[in-house]
C-alpha cells in the first residue's frame, strides 16, 4: 500500500467516524422534533424536523460513499483512483443538494415577503434554538484537520454550518420581528442566507467537477 493510499485511508476512517456520530445525533434530533410537532400540533417544530432529515439524508450518503470507498479500496477489481473518486463524487451529489436548499431558502424568504403568515413567536424561537445547538454541537464534532482535502466530508460539514447560519438568521430575524415589527429583516435574513448557501454549493460544485474529470488532483497534506 502506497504512502499515498495510505493517507486517504486514514483521513475516510477519521471523517467517516465524526460522520457516523453526527448522523445519529441528526436523526435522532429530527425524530424528536417530528414527534413533539405532531404532539403539540406545533409546526415550527414538524418542519424543522423535516428539514432536518434532509441534512440526514445527505450526511447518509457521505456515510456510504466511505463504507463504499474503504470496499472498493480493498478489492483487486478496482484501481486506488477509483476507490479516492468516490468520496469525491458523493461531496458533488451533496453540493447539489446544498445548492437546491439555497435556492428554496431564497423561495421561501421572498414568498414571506409578499405573503407573510402569522408566526408562532415562542415555539418558532425555541426550535431555531435548539437547531443551533445541536448543530453547533454537530460542528465540533466535525472539526478535522482533513476536512479541506476531503470533498466528501466537506460538504457534509457545510450541510451542517448552512442549517446552523440559518438558525442564527431565523433567531435574529423573528426576534426583530416580535420586538421592532421588523418584517422585512425576515425576508432579508432568508435572501442572505440562501446566497451563502449557493456561494458555498458552487465552490464545491466547482471543485468536486474538476477533481472528476481529472482537471485537478484530489492529494493529502
Amino acid at each position: 500500500m502506497s504512502e499515498h493510499h495510505h493517507c486517504h485511508s486514514e483521513v475516510n476512517e477519521e471523517n467517516s467516524g465524526k460522520t457516523l456520530k453526527v448522523v445519529i445525533i441528526t436523526v435522532i434530533t429530527m425524530a424528536l422534533e417530528i414527534f413533539y410537532g405532531y404532539k403539540t400540533k406545533s409546526m415550527a417544530l414538524l418542519s424543522d424536523g423535516w428539514h432536518m432529515g434532509t441534512h440526514a439524508f445527505a450526511l447518509t450518503i457521505a456515510l456510504i460513499a466511505y463504507i463504499a470507498a474503504d470496499r472498493i479500496s480493498k478489492s483487486e477489481k478496482y484501481s486506488e483512483k477509483t476507490a479516492k473518486k468516490i468520496p469525491v463524487l458523493a461531496g458533488f451529489v451533496s453540493s447539489l443538494f446544498l445548492g437546491i436548499t439555497g435556492v428554496f431558502v431564497i423561495k421561501e424568504a421572498v414568498m414571506r415577503f409578499f405573503y407573510p403568515e402569522n408566526i408562532e413567536f415562542n415555539s418558532a424561537i425555541l426550535v431555531a434554538v435548539i437547531g443551533l445547538l445541536v448543530n453547533g454541537f454537530c460542528l465540533i464534532i466535525m472539526q478535522s484537520k482533513h476536512s479541506d482535502e476531503d470533498y466528501n466530508y466537506k460538504a457534509a460539514y457545510l450541510h451542517i454550518l448552512t442549517d446552523a447560519l440559518t438558525s442564527v438568521f431565523a433567531i435574529i430575524a423573528l426576534f426583530a420581528v416580535k420586538f421592532l415589527n421588523w418584517y422585512y429583516l425576515d425576508t432579508i435574513m432568508g435572501i442572505l442566507g440562501g446566497y451563502l448557501i449557493i456561494r458555498w454549493s458552487l465552490k464545491l460544485i466547482k471543485d468536486t467537477t474538476l477533481v472528476l474529470l481529472d482537471i485537478k488532483e484530489d492529494t493529502c497534506k
